[in-house]
């Protein structure tokens, strides 16, 4: 039966008659003939005729017993090797059952039930299960030498093997002494981050990585977002700050100063690192100021867009704010590792106080809206409408630019007066001092809860205030210049609240509060000339003594101010065609007192015939700054008005 296992399940393959197919010719055409290109029918034609040559023709007989031989016995074959390929297949199907049989009932001794399935039915009836055992037969001595060489290369296998293990194993140890040495050292860089205080978590889209906060949580959320970088670990064990679509370099908001034609531009920030930095601290830190300068360039450019009414224009990646008629404040973000930068050294130091000063305060006021924000995320939350809420641009330039536009009237404030005031005691007049009390919104002290730098940056944020106030010549006369400058809320803008007392005119009232400069200026002109006119209108003229020996006084007489708010006073006479008419006139370069007769005085003070031609005579004194006389060769003005009063006695 063993024998029987060597019969193949298949007939044997012969040679087919019929040709190969076409790709089998074809590769054999180029095995032997090479590329087509080589072949031609002269090549074919002279191979055939050599082979001819060879082997010789053959003949017609030969070919004809060929053709039958191809056509009478071709089917007979077929069905032959037909039935010898069905009685191998039934020939061997019944040699596989036996074996199956066989098997199924060695094993039904052990496992009858298992066996069972695979028996067929004939065994079944035939023998019972389990009449079939095996047993284990001692297989006869191997000579010794045999069993040396078994021993000697069984000794070599476990040789090898214990050396590839031990090769495996110092392999394994010495890569995990590897790992425990990266893994300490990031580890320990890890801790000495969170130890310094940076926020280590996990990150939101990767749990099995780990990363820094070092952004603001109460920044808007397109900067939040960006404010968390991965912590990877380099195969050092180093840490790497993988900050993903951040910029790699250094950025910061730039101010720049342009006064008139000079250009004055702000210094580096304080925490500015350069490029080349080594420690992860000082990465993590330039991350964090990279985000908040482009947090701060973006709403300073909202921001700026609001304020578009106010001049504010902005164009690419440049802001320009016009604070005054001769200052423009221009900011950019540009990057801190450009070496076109430089600051210039040789700038005048206000305008780099004035450029650092700004630099610095739209930084605190954007920590101090972050700052607002955590408050009012820590209250309870408004009552849920569909309606989507507004989020408000923040205060960052509106303060700087409220300073600066109140920098400017106060400073304007304080020239005019100099001016106008220079003007008096040049006249010879002693007008009081005036007192200053500028940014008195400031200066106030008062109770909050609040720490003191919110404090501060609340009044920074609120309404400013200056007040200028002094004495006038008129007894009991003062008056107030209150300037308040407000761009964070209504009314917008500088104004001017003017208050005075002036006893000698009761029906003067005050303008309330002005807008322009132009209307300032002439209502405190105004109030000076009235103020003025009437030190004018209080003063007592003596006459002149007509007898020298009468030794009685002479009589007092004064001027009338007839039309105060004209600047004209009048000295009237008992004789109608001598009386005389003083005008005054008052700006902040200089006083002029003109004097001239009128004629026929009716009762209004006013003149038939009014020729200021006519016995005209006029003084006036300027500015100590703008004046080219000498001082001192020049008479005051009340020395002129009693001249005045007394060239028609």
């Amino acid at each position: 039966m063993a024998g029987s296992f060597t019969i193949p399940l298949r007939p044997v393959v012969e040679q087919q008659d019929r040709p190969d197919t076409l790709p089998v010719e074809i590769a054999q055409i180029n095995n032997q003939w090479g590329s087509f290109r080589d072949v031609n029918e002269d090549v074919l034609r002279s191979k055939i005729a050599e082979e001819e040559a060879r082997n010789g023709a053959p003949s017609e007989e030969e070919e004809q017993e060929t053709s039958d031989v191809d056509t009478t016995e071709r089917l007979e074959q077929l069905y032959k090797r037909r039935a010898d390929i069905t009685q191998f297949a039934m020939q061997s199907h019944m040699e596989t059952m036996f074996a199956l049989d066989f098997i199924s009932l060695l094993l039904s001794k052990h496992a009858p039930r298992q066996a069972e399935t695979s028996m067929s039915a004939f065994l079944k009836q035939v023998a019972p299960v389990g009449s079939l055992n095996s047993e284990v037969v001692n297989p006869p001595p191997k000579p010794e030498s045999a069993t040396k060489d078994i021993a000697t290369v069984s000794r070599g296998w476990r040789t090898q093997n214990f050396n590839a293990a031990a090769n495996k194993l110092l392999n394994a140890s010495s890569r995990l002494e590897g790992e425990i040495t990266s893994e300490t050292r990031y580890w320990n860089e890890v801790l000495a981050i969170k130890e310094k205080g940076w926020k280590i978590c996990r990150l939101p889209r990767e749990r099995q990585a780990l990363g820094v906060q070092y952004g603001f949580l109460e920044a808007t959320p397109v900067f939040r977002d960006r404010g968390l970088a991965s912590l990877r670990r380099a195969e050092d064990g180093s840490l790497i700050l993988d900050k993903g679509l951040i910029p790699p370099g250094y950025r910061f908001v730039r101010v720049r100063v342009k006064q008139g034609s000079r250009v004055s531009t702000s210094s580096y920030p304080t925490g500015f690192t350069s490029a080349d930095t080594e420690t992860i601290e000082q990465r993590i830190l330039q991350a964090r100021d990279s985000v908040f300068e482009e947090e701060l360039f973006h709403e300073l450019v909202r921001e700026a867009r609001f304020m578009a009414s106010s001049g504010v224009t902005t164009r690419e990646n440049l802001i320009r704010i016009p604070a005054s008629d001769e200052l423009e404040i221009q900011l950019d973000l540009v990057d801190g590792n450009d070496e076109s930068l430089q600051t210039d050294e040789n700038m005048p130091q206000q305008d780099r106080l004035l450029a650092d000063g700004l630099a610095h305060s739209i930084r605190l006021l954007l920590a101090f809206a972050h700052r607002q924000n955590m408050h009012r995320r820590t209250q309870t939350p408004p009552p849920l409408t569909t309606k989507r809420r507004h989020i408000p641009e923040y205060h960052l330039l509106r303060p700087a630019l409220a300073y600066l536009q109140h920098l400017s009237n106060v400073r304007w404030l304080e020239s005019f007066f100099d001016d106008i005031f220079g003007v008096l005691r040049a006249s010879g007049l002693k007008p009081p001092e005036y007192t200053s009390n500028t940014f008195w919104t400031w200066k106030q002290t008062r109770l909050s809860p609040a720490p003191t730098i919110e404090a501060l940056m609340e009044k920074f944020l609120g309404p400013i205030g200056s007040v200028f106030c002094g004495k006038l010549l008129t007894p009991h006369g003062s008056f107030a210049v209150t300037i308040r400058t407000n761009l964070s809320g209504p009314p917008f803008g500088t104004l001017f609240d003017v208050s005075f007392e002036l006893p000698s005119i009761s029906d003067l009232k005050s303008p309330g509060r002005l807008g322009l400069r132009d209307e300032v200026e002439a209502v405190i002109t105004h109030l000076l000339l009235l103020d003025i006119v009437s030190n004018i209108a209080s003063k007592d003229i003596p006459a002149k003594k007509v007898d020298s020996t009468d030794t009685a006084d002479p009589q007092k007489r004064k001027w009338d101010a007839v039309y105060p708010h004209l600047g004209e006073l009048l000295l009237s006479s008992e004789n109608p065609e001598k009386c005389r008419k003083l005008k005054v006139s008052l700006s902040h370069s200089g006083l002029r007192l003109s004097s001239y007769l009128v004629r026929n005085i009716d009762g209004i003070g006013r003149g038939a015939q009014e020729h200021p031609s006519v016995h005209y005579q006029t003084s006036s004194w300027e500015s100590p700054a703008t004046s080219t006389s000498t001082p001192g060769n020049q008479s005051s003005m009340m020395d002129f008005v009693i001249a005045q009063a007394s060239l028609d006695e």
